[in-house]
């Protein structure tokens, strides 16, 4: 099953393109929730390139690395990647107030649906945060 969630970021597509990007940035909102962050990010933004991002509890408690391979990059317009079995488009779109970023991806069987949307919608919120107030 394919989740999508979804923002609005009001800035211009050159910063929005550039946080989601950027490992430094990346590392700044890469969280779904406040006890937990990223602790180090590569990405090679090519097609055939890979990216990853360490993901950790602030406690030292558990982390897990996030990571896969691009299978299209359009500059300023669309990401997509495989992660696993499974794959992830993000799309960047102008919109009225700024620019619309949506995420589909596809599920996995062992959390809740719910649990997977809110979790992605949490990061993408934390995204929206930084890229309009630098935190």
């Amino acid at each position: 099953m394919k989740i999508t969630v979804e923002t609005t970021v009001a800035a211009p597509i050159e910063k929005v393109w550039s946080a989601y990007t950027t490992p430094e940035d990346i590392k700044q909102w890469n969280a779904a929730s406040d006890d937990w962050h990223t602790t180090a990010a590569t990405v090679d933004l090519r097609v055939g390139g890979t990216f990853s991002s360490r993901m950790e509890a602030k406690d030292g408690s558990m982390g897990f690395d996030f990571a896969g391979t691009y299978t299209a990059v359009v500059a300023h317009k669309l990401i997509e990647y495989s992660f696993g079995d499974r794959t992830a488009r993000v799309e960047f779109a102008d919109s009225p107030k700024g620019v619309m970023v949506r995420v589909t991806f596809d599920s996995e069987p062992m959390h809740s649906i719910e649990q997977q949307r809110d979790g992605w919608q949490t990061i993408l919120n934390n995204f929206t945060r930084y890229v309009e107030t630098g935190r």
